[in-house]
């Protein structure tokens, strides 16, 4: 950093020599050539075009992706369960299990379980519907009637005005958050799209990632080759760790806030823990809204006790995984700051909606180990490809 920082003064002294003389040429300088601009403001300007063309690429970029994101979206599904099964099938094939096999087992096993949350939630939702309409319908009648008796006594005017005001900033807040899921599925051929991009991007990755791999990495200049392969396989591997430690945490508090709601006999409690299983891997925002969403269906069946008993078990199940399962395991995996994830999560929420909060922590994990591995100068001595491509 000082040989570079040392560089850049070089270079704007020189320019600002160049300048000099030019004015002193032309007449219109102070009577000594004109005077050299001071070295601080040297080097802030050398850091200040660079921050500026970076920051330029950087929104040149997110545009493009915005552009494409019904194929952006679904690839980086695809790069996300590929890097959980990946092991999978590596595990398969040291066994001794036939290729092919080895590539089609893993998939079904995602389908299999898929479908079966899926079946699960959706009959235990079925199910409970009616008797969860009612149960809403009597709590917000009762809930109506205590502002109109209660202390506050409002009136039917003030109540309607007070919903519509509240429905209204509910919307307007959560535009932001939906729209990256709504611009994908506003019909249902791009969800359809969307589904097939990702089983066979996912499928060609499972049969050919290396060779994919290759072919990107030999898009660089010759130079650049062993730097930005040794930075993709050290960010493989620490997608690949982030994946399994996302689902041990995400596991941890599904079982939590499900046993929790089985324990106190709130209904709907295996619906809430899929939800709140699927809801862990946005971290912060989807751990907080699925625990909502349990506090408020124990609010609505069992009463304001239990209510209240069921959000102590939330909170439980949160600070445990704050403070033992994020430091502990997903730090060593990951090694990115709360902070760091926080800010990654809400930028991500306002660029691309749901699908931004998502990948926003595993694409900030990555970028940090893979600019790591390059600033170290590891790569240096490497082999250019393990499998090269040959040159068109």
């Amino acid at each position: 950093m000082k040989a570079q920082a040392a560089q850049d003064l070089a270079q704007a002294e020189a320019l600002a020599r160049v300048a000099d003389d030019s004015v002193g040429a032309s007449g219109s300088g102070t009577a000594d050539g004109g005077a050299l601009v001071p070295p601080a403001m040297q080097v802030a300007g050398a850091w200040a075009w660079r921050i500026v063309v970076i920051l330029a690429a950087l929104a040149a970029l997110l545009w493009v992706v915005a552009q494409f994101s019904l194929v952006v979206i679904p690839l980086l599904v695809a790069v996300v369960l590929s890097a959980l099964l990946v092991p999978y099938k590596n595990f398969l094939l040291r066994h001794h299990w036939p290729k092919w096999m080895a590539i089609v087992v893993p998939l079904l096993t995602v389908f299999v379980i898929i479908g079966a949350l899926a079946l699960l939630v959706t009959t235990q939702i079925s199910s409970g519907y009616d008797d969860l309409k009612t149960q809403s319908t009597a709590s917000y009648n009762a809930f109506i009637e205590f502002l109109k008796t209660g202390p506050l006594h409002l009136t039917d005017d003030q109540i309607n005005s007070y919903i519509g005001q509240a429905w209204t900033a509910l919307q307007n807040d959560s535009s932001a958050l939906f729209k990256g899921a709504l611009s994908l599925g506003t019909t249902v051929g791009h969800v359809l799209t969307g589904v097939l991009l990702v089983l066979f991007s996912t499928l060609f990755i499972l049969i050919d990632g290396k060779g994919i791999w290759g072919w990107l990495v030999r898009v660089f200049p010759k130079r650049a080759r062993a730097a930005v392969d040794g930075a993709g396989l050290s960010g493989w591997n620490t997608l690949q760790s982030f994946i399994k430690v996302q689902i041990l945490v995400a596991f941890v508090d599904a079982v939590g806030i499900g046993l929790g709601a089985f324990i106190l006999q709130v209904p709907l409690a295996i619906p809430i823990a899929v939800l709140v299983f699927l809801g862990s891997f946005i971290p912060v925002v989807g751990a907080v809204l699925t625990g909502a969403l349990a506090v408020f269906v124990a609010l609505i069946y069992n009463g304001p006790v239990v209510a209240l008993i069921m959000l102590g078990v939330v909170l439980l199940v949160q600070q445990i995984e704050g403070h033992v399962l994020q430091p502990l395991v997903m730090g060593t995996a990951v090694r990115v700051h709360p902070l760091a994830v926080v800010l990654a999560v809400a930028g991500g929420s306002i660029i691309a909606g749901i699908p931004g909060a998502f990948f926003a922590v595993p694409i900030v994990a990555v970028l940090n180990v893979m600019i790591t591995y390059v600033a170290s100068g590891a790569w240096r001595g490497r082999p250019d490809v393990k499998e090269p491509i040959p040159d068109a």
